[in-house]
């Protein structure tokens, strides 16, 4: 017998099983080609799911972190320090897979980062990946 009463038990075992769900994640569309917002008859367009994280993406990776007082000290991405720093390729590949590991899993809608390549042209580098999300997988080059 125990000095505690039987429910008492189960309610905790019963809210420690409980789990939140995120709301529908909503972005403003955004036009990739042109780099703005992008309008129908003069009005924002609303994407929900799987299209806003890839739009959360994009400003991530497009924002440089702590440059900007409209965005919190997390949002953004580190990748410029990168630039002209003399990185091997095999190191420049580690430091660019941890830059965006780092500015994407806050967001909690993205689960995992997976197939990341990096290939240079000169003083310019592209990056391809691809972000598992609560929606499903998008795949970005940037």
């Amino acid at each position: 017998m125990s000095i505690f009463p039987d429910n008492i038990g189960q309610a905790v075992l019963s809210s420690s099983s409980t789990t939140t769900t995120l709301p529908l994640a909503k972005e403003y569309a955004w036009d990739y080609i042109n780099n703005d917002f992008l309008l129908v008859d003069g009005k924002n367009v609303v994407v929900t799911g799987q299209d806003a994280v890839k739009v959360w993406i994009w400003k991530a990776l497009q924002t440089p972190k702590n440059r900007y007082k409209a965005y919190s000290g997390s949002f953004g991405n580190d990748l410029e320090s990168l630039i002209a720093t003399g990185f091997s390729p095999a190191a420049l590949s580690s430091e660019v897979e941890r830059y965006l590991k780092e500015s994407l899993l806050i967001n909690p809608y993205i689960t995992g980062i997976a197939d990341i390549s990096l290939s240079t042209d000169g003083s310019k580098a592209n990056v391809s990946f691809t972000a598992t999300t609560i929606y499903g997988e998008v795949s970005l080059s940037v």
